[in-house]
């Protein structure tokens, strides 16, 4: 114990000198870096930074000293070494890391670009990524003192959602001609007619009402700033990802005819809307496989696939009423015996469309039921979010003493939309419309369709085999249907008779 206090002082000391040794060092460089930086903010710190990023600034910082005589990162070197192909999206970002770094000139510092890229690479909660995403497209307005977001603004961030998720199909490249019909569904149910709203309210709108919307353009500028320094270290072309992003691939050949490109109700930007209101059990996402990610070692490779979107299987048409005909028979021929989700899309006059998300197999009761992953939404005019949960969902053809037809809605008093037995008629809040059509669509896996023709087989050989079977004359005299005839006039005969 008395050795110990010699020790300790020697030890204090020593941290003593080192600390003044290598503090004053520290200072002295932290004023040599703040005098050598032109923005003020390449201010040297002890910070741990991911291996891209650190490879990343490197390459941009050299490639902005090459082409523009600058040391740090330049918004034209940000943009077009990693975004390219989506300019504005890279010019956001940009613009969002400068704001965050406090750059009192155009560029950014390597040290703080770094601490920008560490920011958003650790976002793992998609409330937040939203958020970021929404402030990234809004303005500051300093009337309000507050970032403030313009319809225009939102369709922006919208279309850029939109490019990725098409460019990233699973099936190639795609475009849709409703796409600003759709975008103008979700403007004008969120700005109620206004010019601007502030972007709490537009972020909040969009979790209430397409909470995975954004979540591919989030994921993408993730994967360009984790994996793009692979491509930039060997002086390749510009980056082209293969990540794969979460919009539903559409049953090929059938919905998107182009000689009739407006036949059916869900449009491909219908379905990428809806993928991104839906929960992730329409989209039944499968793990996607990014060519770029080759090589990659194995912490690298599970850092990575914590931001690797999927690919989601197929959706289906199960049911559509301008081909097989409106009415309830056809509805539960062709959508009965399903065994996973489906959506329901539903047109009545004045092109107003809803669709019903079911994430169960459809079955007739007189009792409500669902999962809590069933949903109603308006698709137009306005997009909005009208009910969902659990037990909202009613189908009663048999059970008398109850209502009959097809309900939706959790207030089994007070449905929000009742549809009458003989699919003629719908009630929207007890108003009535005439119902124009139907469109059913499968989202499970490629059993789950397979199953259900299996099924549909079987009953039309049960049926043909009930049909053909021959009866001895000791089971006809027992049996009902000759009974019935009886009842209908037909004289009675029997083996000894030979009718004419």
């Amino acid at each position: 114990m008395g050795n110990s206090h010699p020790h300790g002082h020697e030890h204090k000391r020593k941290s003593q000198d080192s600390t003044a040794s290598s503090g004053g060092g520290s200072n002295n460089s932290s004023k040599k870096d703040i005098s050598r930086s032109a923005s003020g903010t390449d201010i040297h710190e002890r910070s741990t930074h991911l291996l891209p990023v650190e490879k990343l600034a490197k390459i941009l910082v050299t490639k902005s000293q090459e082409e523009e005589g600058v040391n740090g990162v330049t918004k034209r070197t940000f943009v077009n070494y990693l975004f390219p192909r989506y300019p504005l999206l890279g010019e956001k970002l940009f613009e969002y890391f400068h704001k965050n770094s406090k750059s009192k000139v155009s560029y950014i510092g390597s040290s703080p670009f770094k601490q920008q890229c560490d920011r958003f690479l650790g976002i793992l909660n998609d409330d937040t990524a939203r958020d970021t995403l929404v402030r990234m497209f809004s303005s500051y307005d300093e009337n309000q003192e507050t970032h403030v977001m313009t319809s225009e603004q939102l369709k922006q961030l919208l279309m850029c959602d939109y490019h990725i998720s098409m460019d990233h199909y699973s099936g190639g490249p795609q475009m849709c001609v409703a796409i600003n019909k759709t975008l103008k569904a979700v403007i004008d149910s969120c700005f109620h007619g206004k010019e601007s709203l502030s972007w709490q309210y537009v972020s909040h709108w969009l979790q209430a009402n397409c909470p995975r919307l954004l979540l591919p353009l989030h994921r993408y500028a993730v994967h360009s700033l984790a994996t793009s320094w692979r491509v930039l270290e060997s002086d390749g072309p510009p980056m082209a990802t293969g990540l794969e992003l979460a919009t539903p691939v559409l049953e090929e050949g059938n919905p998107f005819d182009k000689a009739k490109p407006q036949q059916h109700l869900l449009q491909m930007s219908s379905s990428w809307l809806l993928a991104g209101a839906l929960p992730p059990l329409y989209s039944r996402p499968q793990k996607a496989h990014s060519p770029n990610s080759s090589g990659v070692g194995l912490s690298s490779q599970t850092f990575f696939n914590k931001f690797i979107s999927a690919v989601p299987s197929h959706w289906i048409l199960l049911y559509d009423s301008n081909e097989m005909g409106l009415g309830l028979n056809r509805f539960l021929h062709h959508v009965m015996g399903y065994k996973g989700p489906t959506l329901i899309l539903i047109k009545i006059e004045n092109d107003t469309k809803f669709c019903v998300a079911c994430p169960n197999e459809w079955k007739e009761s007189h009792q409500y039921w669902g999962g809590e992953e069933s949903a109603l939404f308006q698709i137009f005019p306005k997009f909005l979010l009208l009910d969902k949960g659990a037990k909202m969902l009613y189908l009663n053809t048999t059970v008398r003493g109850y209502p009959q037809g097809l309900r939706v809605g959790r207030d089994p008093r007070s449905p929000v939309i009742s549809v009458n037995v003989g699919f003629e008629k719908l009630e929207y809040h007890k108003v009535p419309y005439e119902l124009k059509c139907i469109e059913v669509w499968g989202c499970g896996d490629s059993t789950s369709r397979e199953v259900q023709l299996e099924i549909k087989k079987w009953e039309i050989k049960e049926a043909e085999r009930q049909r053909n079977v021959k009866l001895s004359a000791a089971d006809w005299l027992d049996h009902p249907d000759r009974y019935l005839l009886e009842l209908a006039g037909r004289p009675q005969y029997n083996d000894q008779q030979n009718p004419t």
